[in-house]
Order: C-alpha cells, then structure tokens, then sequence
C-alpha cells in the first residue's frame, strides 16, 4: 500500500490511444486502464489495487476523441464496487480528460466517490438482440488502427445514419483483428461473407451506398475468402 492515493487514467475510446496517453500517466503519475478494448480492462486495475491493500482510489477518464460519456466510467466502477467484497472507496472525477497536456487537478476537485446507488449495467433499453438484416465488423487490430480505421468506422456510421440506417437495420461492430492484415483498414459484412480490403474513407462511403443500400458488393475492395478451410 503507497501512501499517496493511487490515480488512475481510463481510456475510454476503442481508437488507439497513440503516445499521448503514456505521456499523460507519467506527467500525473498515474496508472493506465481501459473501459473497452485493451488491457488492463478498469476492472483489472481495480482489483491489483484492492489486492494490494488500496483504501482510496481515484479515477480519471481520459478521451481524445470519439468515446462513451463519462457516466460510464461511473457506471462500470460502481459495477465493480458492488461486487468487490470489502472495496476500496473509489473516486471518480465528473469530466474526461481530452488532451495529453490537460490539466488533472480541477477535475479532481469535482471528484465524487462511488456510493452504490449508480446506474447498473443491465438496462431493458439493451435486453433484446437488435433486429439488423446485415452486420458491418470494421477491424481494429493494431494495423487497421495504424491505417486508418478509426476514421473509415467514422465515415461509415456517419453514411448509415445519411442513409436513415440504424442499430436494427444495420449493426456496425468494432473488433480486433480479424486477418488479413496486409489487406488493412479490413471490414466484413455479414450474412453476406463479404470482405473487404483497404477500407478508407471513400471506401466506407461506396460499402454502405452500393453493398447495403444497393445491394451489390463494391468489387474494387473486395477480397476473396476460400471457405474450404484447413481439413478440407
């Protein structure tokens, strides 16, 4: 157990965080966890803490871009909370972080700790399986990434909703890799065992005009799959 009360920095997004978020926790001497995708996962952190005999922790979201609001950093730390037998207080502050240089002492200063009653994960909103005819997995591995996949899955949703498109017309998904790297930004579509290479802006756009509007499969990105498999 330190002395100090242990922070915290949560990254909330699914994009890759670049350097910043490293420079960010080492100029706050901080430890680093993610809400979604990546490790350590929030919950993981929170128990290394509560394991090493932590009474106090203090939790700080961090988004440079695009990510959920900051009442999820709430939401998924009281989850944890309530679970935990004999938990640490944990702290949470009530704004995100949106930039490697900002500041984390007024955020702190608005901090509020977890008391139980906050939202739970369960909600009669998200109780049924969406009612898409087609699911569009824009991959996020760490080439896609690289390449530009955080702004083709942007591109993408913002052409759906042009399109009057929702959650239970067509899902879009954001994974981890889903092979073939060479071929990156990768996205599919399913049921339709469609894929696609070198996703990029102007890419998304045609893949929701012609493949999920118009029905026909943009033949400049598409990859071909051999369905035999290994044992064949």
């Amino acid at each position: 157990m330190t002395g100090a009360d242990p922070l915290v920095v949560v990254w909330m997004g699914v994009a890759d965080p670049g350097p910043g978020l490293s420079v960010l926790a080492t100029r706050c001497g901080a430890s680093v966890a993610h809400l979604q995708l990546g490790e350590p996962s929030l919950r993981r952190e929170l128990d290394r803490l509560a394991d090493a005999g932590e009474r106090r922790v203090v939790l700080v979201g961090v988004s440079f871009g695009a990510a959920p609001g900051n009442s999820w950093l709430r939401r998924v730390a009281a989850h944890w909370w309530r679970e935990r037998t004999d938990p640490p207080e944990v702290v949470v502050a009530t704004g995100l972080l949106d930039h490697e240089h900002d500041e984390v002492a007024p955020l702190l200063a608005r901090a509020r700790p977890i008391v139980g009653t906050e939202a739970g994960l369960a909600s009669s909103a998200w109780e049924d399986v969406p009612r898409h005819r087609q699911q569009v997995f824009v991959c996020r591995g760490p080439r896609c990434t690289a390449r530009g996949a955080d702004e083709s899955a942007a591109v993408l949703g913002r052409a759906l909703a042009a399109a009057g498109l929702g959650d239970d017309d067509v899902l879009v998904t954001q994974t981890g890799c889903q092979f073939p790297c060479n071929h990156a930004p990768v996205a599919t579509v399913q049921p339709d065992d469609v894929w696609y290479g070198g996703v990029d802006a102007a890419a998304a756009r045609a893949i929701v005009h012609e493949h999920v509007v118009g029905g026909s499969p943009v033949a400049g990105h598409r990859l071909v799959r051999d369905p035999g498999g290994a044992g064949r």
